[in-house]
């Protein structure tokens, strides 16, 4: 689909970039030239996916970072400039999140999701911004959202308002930040399998058949397809585009809050299924 130099030379810098899709957009980048700073707080992971990086012949840089707090932030801003010496391009692709009855949820549990997505996206996006901003190139930031940070789901508050935070961050600075040529845009993904989001959120057999019965296309999204799109977003060649957000879930927004369908289950069920994906994720 792309020329192989499409990002030639870009310097992108991607948050949760050791695993699942932020590792697979990272690679897709390093395939069409650009060279990559990996973010998480998993370190173990990071080298792993840098190596992979290499072996593909781009330059990667891997750094331990919680974007919760603005320092380690900073930080690492710090150390990509000093091995890149520029950030060409931001993907807030940092999360966290596990579906829960929402009587049930505690302030702390609430805030683990927000200070990871809405928090984190905006501390990124702010040490990023400056940088742009102080060095007059212009530059990229891609947010990915989900389709219900408009619609809204059911067993996922947490995750819903602070994906609507940042929906509204990618808007509003689209339009503040334009003067720089700084562009901002997001992507919303329907269900795209991975080993953490899958334990967190498809705690069940028959969760995973109804989220894909329940797709107009009656099939999950594929990583290569995901990080098409995020290239295409990132590529000179959509240098028009800025506060979009850019769906891509087979159809799925259009059927409903993505978690809505549990309601059909009775309460009861509904907790069992919760506790057992709780005690996935504590392994």
């Amino acid at each position: 689909m792309f020329q192989k130099d499409l990002l030639k030379q870009k310097v992108v810098l991607v948050t949760g970039g050791g695993t699942g899709l932020g590792r697979s957009m990272a690679k897709r980048f390093a395939e069409l030239g650009a060279n990559l700073v990996l973010a998480s707080r998993k370190v173990e992971n990071l080298e792993a996916a840098a190596a992979e990086i290499r072996a593909l012949g781009a330059r990667a840089l891997a750094v331990g970072c919680d974007v919760r707090e603005p320092d380690q932030v900073d930080a690492m801003v710090a150390k990509a400039v000093a091995e890149f010496g520029r950030i060409d391009a931001l993907v807030n692709n940092a999360a966290g999140n596990f579906l829960a009855k929402t009587e049930d949820l505690s302030p702390n549990a609430f805030n683990s999701v927000v200070r990871i997505v809405l928090h984190g996206s905006f501390h990124c996006t702010s040490a990023v911004g400056r940088h742009m901003i102080a060095r007059g190139g212009g530059g990229n930031i891609l947010n990915i959202v989900t389709t219900y940070a408009w619609t809204g789901s059911a067993f996922v508050v947490p995750s819903a308002c602070a994906k609507a935070g940042v929906l509204a961050m990618t808007r509003s600075l689209a339009v503040e930040w334009a003067r720089y040529r700084i562009r901002v845009n997001a992507i919303a993904p329907g269900p795209f399998p991975t080993e953490g989001a899958w334990q967190a959120l498809m705690p069940d057999p028959s969760y995973e058949e109804m989220a894909r019965l329940r797709i107009p296309a009656k099939r999950f999204g594929r990583h290569e397809e995901l990080a098409d799109l995020a290239t295409y977003l990132l590529a000179d060649g959509s240098d028009y585009m800025t506060g979009e957000v850019v769906t891509i879930d087979g159809g799925e927004w259009l059927m409903g809050g993505e978690f809505n369908g549990l309601t059909i289950f009775p309460p009861e069920t509904i907790d069992q299924s919760f506790e057992a994906a709780r005690k996935k994720r504590g392994k």
